[in-house]
């Protein structure tokens, strides 16, 4: 897992799809974009902007994913994201979408917690799950980007 703000990315010391994904988020104006998918290299790396509400952590299931890694920049709102190492030994609530390509747990053990504000993203390889959109404090509003890199561009 990585984890800064996107005004203090030093893209070379990045893996060049993943500097490619910061480069996206650093120079895109999403006041401008409407939710939705956008492409940046076909289906390996493409972008998705969310607007969503904030829930209380025990509302949302922790995940991973196989085939993509998650970058996710927090635009504006605050939030929270529970993270963790995926030792494989969690309960699972929702088995193995290859569709979606996402795995569902119950809960995880050790889990840390990610304060984001907006500019701050981070990185998720397929060992990080990750819980995403939780309340910090208070429930709130946030436009979240998530952008999905195929792990074959790594």
């Amino acid at each position: 897992m990585f984890f800064g703000h996107i005004s203090q990315v030093e893209e070379h010391l990045y893996p060049s799809a993943v500097a490619a994904a910061l480069d996206f988020l650093k120079h895109t104006d999403f006041d401008q974009l409407a939710a939705g998918r956008y492409p940046i290299k076909g289906e390996l790396i493409y972008a998705q902007v969310l607007d969503l509400e904030t829930q209380p952590k025990t509302h949302i299931l922790p995940e991973v994913h196989r085939r993509y890694l998650d970058v996710q920049y927090l635009h504006s709102g605050q939030e929270r994201i529970g993270v963790a190492v995926d030792r494989g030994g969690n309960t699972v609530a929702k088995p193995y979408d290859t569709e979606r390509d996402i795995l569902f747990y119950q809960d995880v053990d050790a889990e840390s917690e990610l304060v984001m504000r907006p500019g701050n993203f981070a990185v998720f390889f397929p060992s990080d799950i990750h819980r995403p959109a939780c309340f910090d404090g208070e429930m709130a509003k946030i436009r979240k980007v998530v952008v999905k890199i195929a792990v074959s561009e790594l």
